[in-house]
């Protein structure tokens, strides 16, 4: 397959189908190793390590409800300094 750069997905779904989806995520970011595929598209790999921004927002309004869970990370983490800076007053 080929790789990708983007990958989309958006179905309606049954709730324990989704419990499916977040336990793949899950498993995924507890090894390292997340893969997104489609039959058409070939396959997006994503390697989270390290410290990771988490987002989770909810919202409702007079018919419907939903919440959106994004993380986000760095393919290469900035260093920091170890090194307390050298200051003169």
């Amino acid at each position: 397959m080929k790789s990708k750069t983007e990958f989309k997905y958006e179905a309606l779904l049954d709730t324990n189908d989704i419990q499916d989806v977040l336990k793949a995520l899950s498993k995924g970011l507890g090894k390292g190793k997340l893969a997104f595929s489609d039959e058409k598209e070939g396959t997006l790999q994503l390697d989270p390590k390290g410290l990771m921004r988490l987002k989770v927002t909810a919202s409702e309004d007079e018919d419907s409800q939903q919440f959106d869970i994004k993380v986000r990370w760095e393919k290469r983490p900035k260093r920091l300094n170890k090194t307390a800076p050298s200051i003169r007053s």
